[in-house]
């Protein structure tokens, strides 16, 4: 049996599948094809799955809102973000009273402080405990500025994700690595990275399923953080060429995926197709 045929038996008798969400099931505000028709089978099946997202940018139930507006179901226990997993992170290695100042959009903070006794603080006036930052689309100077001052002085400088770029329905725009590589440089200090490639997310969600992480399915766009993250966990890694990484760039990856396919059609025909 070659590699690819060993490949596509995992594929097959996995007991869980793990999906990462831009770039896979849609880019920016349109759906990609596919997602319902597997997920449909997968229930069919009896194979749980998650949706694990390095975007720290909306709660798991602005996901489920905006999934159904693209016609694509969910529920809210299926969906991990980087903030949640972000949150746990500081309970586990600072205390569930940190002081934190966060350098995101507002759903980064909205899941920071629920089901948790953080505050939030101005390093201004008092140094945080951690600096939290995710993407924030409505980036200024002063935010850059109190989040250097927050690291500088001592606070622990923690990043949701290290994604440099975000595929959209118009192309690839900055993401949060772009963030916290100028905060890198600015104060010389390197993040705490909770978000894929870190095995953060996915360890939360095997555990959630219940699975062994060797007979999971990690399915990704991107060789850097997904094929990555799966790969460190011994998970089948599949690639889907509808976001940010390339065919023409997987010669060169460190890190290969075990399989790739155009798109979640071609990952259901695969998995369908006994012969």
């Amino acid at each position: 049996m070659t590699s690819e045929q060993d490949a596509i038996q995992r594929l097959r008798n996995a007991t869980g599948w793990i999906f990462d969400m831009d770039g896979v099931l849609y880019r920016g505000t349109e759906a990609l094809p596919g997602a319902q028709d597997l997920f449909d089978e997968l229930h069919h099946r009896g194979l749980p799955f998650r949706l694990a997202t390095n975007n720290s940018m909306a709660s798991p139930t602005i996901y489920v809102e905006r999934l159904a507006g693209m016609g694509i179901v969910a529920d809210e226990s299926s969906i991990l973000t980087s903030a949640m997993a972000t949150r746990q992170y500081i309970v586990d290695h600072i205390g569930s009273a940190a002081k934190l100042h966060v350098l995101g959009m507002p759903a980064l903070t909205d899941q920071l402080l629920a089901q948790s006794d953080f505050s939030l603080v101005d390093p201004d006036v008092e140094t945080p405990d951690a600096v939290v930052v995710g993407l924030d689309r409505e980036v200024t100077y002063n935010k850059l500025r109190k989040a250097d001052r927050g690291i500088r002085y001592g606070a622990q400088f923690i990043a949701t994700n290290g994604d440099v770029t975000l595929p959209t329905e118009n192309g690839l725009v900055p993401g949060c690595g772009a963030l916290v590589a100028a905060l890198v440089a600015s104060t010389g200090r390197h993040p705490v990275v909770i978000g894929k490639p870190e095995a953060h997310l996915l360890e939360a969600a095997v555990a959630d399923m219940g699975i062994d992480p060797q007979r999971c399915v990690m399915v990704g766009d991107r060789l850097d953080t997904d094929i990555v993250a799966g790969h460190s966990l011994g998970m089948l890694t599949v690639m889907v060429l509808t976001g940010v990484s390339t065919r023409a760039e997987i010669a060169s990856a460190p890190i290969k995926p075990d399989l790739v396919f155009t798109d979640l059609p071609a990952v259901l025909e695969s998995l369908l197709h006994e012969g």
